[in-house]
């Protein structure tokens, strides 16, 4: 059982899952190894996603814990016996590793919603939109490195754009589409972008007007990532010490139901697309 040194945050999420079915069944770590045959040390690096699992091993640990939701087995058995390398490799050494772990869980994902208060979400981004941004927030940086994830960011977009696209459903607030990030003309082009992408099927766009009365949502921006069952779903959130990943049942339902309250407060897509079309005629 071969180990890794740096678990993607996929592989880090199926050991994650093994261990919450080991402590619903009520066994110690110890117990578990026993009953798979492996050392205490091995069973660590299972949980921890440092070490890799098999679909037999997953199965039979399943059984031992009682577990019988056979779509989150399988979906399990899919974690750990997929072996994909994605187009986001390529910038494996050259990004922070948790660019390539944002890039997975969208390839994976079975829908995905966002609330932005700020800026315009990522996936609707326009290239001059996100050098503008990322050039400003790390003024630091070479040009090169800007470059890099520049492009990462656009080819994120293939999971809304491309042949394969999952449901999108984003909720921006109007502060986000009238601040000029980079410029009148950059942000006639973003809105525009905004508009041609909300014309698909699969994506649903709604606005937060500045005139709405009694929200208080504005720290409610997020990223939420389904995932295979519900419980496998993502909760993504930027905090000053980096990306983060939240996955407990708590947290989930409550971004759940603070998605829907921030839905059910914004203009529908209709009204929303008027209102775009509106800011992009006074700019």
């Amino acid at each position: 059982m071969a180990t890794r040194r740096h678990p993607t945050a996929r592989q880090a999420r199926l050991g994650a899952e093994l261990r919450k079915l080991r402590e619903a069944a009520g066994l110690k770590a110890t117990e578990a190894a026993t009953l798979l045959g492996v050392s205490s040390v091995q069973m660590s690096q299972i949980e921890s996603g440092v070490a890799g699992v098999s679909e037999e091993r997953v199965r039979r640990l399943a059984a031992n814990y009682a577990c019988s939701q056979v779509e989150l087995i399988d979906a399990l058995v899919a974690m750990a016996t997929d072996r994909t390398r994605g187009w986001w490799e390529e910038y494996r050494g050259t990004l922070p590793a948790a660019y390539l772990d944002l890039s997975e869980l969208d390839h994976f994902a079975t829908f995905r919603h966002d609330v932005a208060i700020i800026h315009v979400p990522g996936l609707f981004q326009t290239d001059a939109y996100a050098r503008a941004l990322f050039s400003y927030m790390n003024p630091e940086f070479p040009s090169s490195e800007v470059e890099h994830r520049v492009k990462h960011r656009m080819r994120r977009k293939v999971i809304i754009d491309g042949p394969n696209p999952i449901p999108y459903e984003t909720v921006i607030h109007e502060a986000a589409l009238r601040i000029q990030v980079a410029g009148s003309a950059a942000s006639r082009a973003q809105l525009a972008r905004i508009l041609e992408l909300s014309d698909a099927d699969h994506v649903t766009v709604r606005v937060i007007p500045f005139g709405l009365d009694d929200f208080a949502g504005a720290g409610s921006a997020m990223v939420y990532v389904g995932g295979a069952v519900p419980c496998l779903d993502t909760v993504v959130r930027d905090a000053p010490h980096g990306t983060g990943f939240i996955d407990s049942a708590a947290q989930l339902e409550h971004s759940r139901r603070l998605f829907h309250r921030v839905k059910e407060a914004s203009l529908t897509p209709e009204q929303s697309r008027d209102l775009i079309n509106q800011i992009a005629k006074e700019l």
